[in-house]
């Protein structure tokens, strides 16, 4: 027969066990937001710089002439990301079905891409490096000393912002950094992009600049450059997965 002073006992037992199990519940479900995947995306337009005419040049015979020639060639091994981002914050359940959610005031984030077709790591997320950029370079066969990953993201002396990732930080100057053009043109104000990486693969994240001004004098709110298999011949193209993380 169990007492009345048990009986307390056991309650206060019970009581305590479901204060852990709520607590636990609430650690569990409190974790820090990780970059998303993408709700929707909308292919505006797809394009690439077409031929340039052959040269003309006609010389008398028993002349012998010395020229320059100027000539931008289009780079296989790379491809463009540019366009506009619509967000909001939501409270939805697994269906889908929301309960309430908020207009972004002011657009901020970052949007991520990445070959690896698994999840991602985004808890053990750091700034790549030399060797890790190495390895990238080995699986594209990015060999061309002019523009494989270690020529094209400056991994000497970086200049990223300091931003987070999820809910780890990304220190100021530390990761392997580019800034794409604006009106045609190089700069170092606008549009970083950085490389990061969660083995085994490397993930860029460019910084959104909501309504600025991009590489062709339109408005963008982002623009990032991912590289492409360099394999001589090669005729298919490297699929990209993205993610974005809003208002941070």
């Amino acid at each position: 027969m169990i007492k009345k002073n048990e009986v307390g006992m056991y309650s206060k037992e019970v009581v305590l066990i479901l204060i852990s199990l709520a607590l636990g519940m609430l650690i569990l479900f409190s974790v820090s937001a990780v970059p998303s995947g993408i709700d929707g995306l909308k292919s505006i337009s797809n394009q690439t710089k077409g031929s340039s005419p052959a040269g003309v040049f006609n010389i008398s015979g028993g002349h012998i002439s010395v020229f320059n020639l100027t000539a931008r060639i289009q780079d296989p091994r790379w491809k463009g990301f540019v366009g506009n981002v619509t967000g909001s914050f939501t409270l939805s359940d697994a269906s889908g079905s929301t309960l309430y959610d908020w207009q972004l005031s002011t657009l901020t984030g970052r949007i991520y891409a990445t070959r690896n077709s698994s999840t991602i790591g985004w808890a053990a997320i750091k700034c790549a490096n030399i060797t890790t950029l190495d390895a990238e370079n080995s699986k594209l066969n990015l060999t061309n000393p002019s523009d494989n990953l270690n020529v094209t993201f400056n991994y000497l002396s970086p200049s990223n912002p300091a931003f987070y990732v999820g809910a780890v930080p990304i220190a100021a100057n530390s990761c392997p950094t580019l800034n794409t053009y604006v009106d045609n043109a190089s700069q170092t104000n606008y549009f970083y992009e950085m490389a990061l990486y969660s083995k085994p693969s490397i993930i860029y994240a460019t910084i959104m600049e909501p309504g600025s001004v991009g590489y062709n004098g339109q408005k963008y709110d982002f623009q990032a450059i991912v590289p492409d298999y360099g394999t001589p011949g090669f005729t298919g193209s490297t699929a990209y997965y993205l993610y974005i993380e809003l208002g941070s």
